[in-house]
C-alpha cells in the first residue's frame, strides 16, 4: 500500500493590506492585432474578434490576491463538484432509401 501524501504547508497569509480594493476601471483601446475597438478592465484586454490578449502585467494596477476575492468560499469549505454535462445525443437513423417503398 502506498502511503498517502501529506498536504503541503501553505505560507502564512499576508496581512499587507486589509482594505478592500477599489472597483476595477473600464478602459478602452484598439486591438493591436486587428484594430477592433475593445474594452477591458484596468488596461487588460482580450479581443473577441481575433483572439489577441495583452499580458496581465500591462494592467494599470495589481491584480487582487485570492484572499482578497469577496466571492471566495470561507476556509474549510470546498467548492461543489461540477456535474457532468448532458449525455451525448444518439446518432440519428440514416434516411431510408427513397426508392424502397414499403408494401410494394
Amino acid at each position: 500500500m502506498t502511503p498517502r501524501p501529506h498536504r503541503a504547508h501553505l505560507p502564512e497569509e499576508r496581512t499587507e493590506s486589509t482594505a478592500p480594493l477599489p472597483p476595477p476601471e473600464l478602459t478602452e483601446a484598439e486591438c493591436r492585432r486587428c484594430g477592433t475597438y475593445i474594452a477591458g478592465l484596468d488596461g487588460r484586454y482580450a479581443c473577441g474578434v481575433c483572439g489577441w490578449v495583452n499580458d496581465h502585467s500591462e494592467g494599470h494596477r495589481r491584480l487582487p490576491r485570492a484572499d482578497e476575492d469577496p466571492d471566495r468560499p470561507p476556509k474549510g469549505r470546498r467548492r461543489p463538484k461540477q456535474l457532468p454535462g448532458p449525455p451525448p445525443e444518439p446518432d440519428p437513423d440514416p434516411d431510408p432509401d427513397p426508392e424502397a417503398v414499403p408494401g410494394s
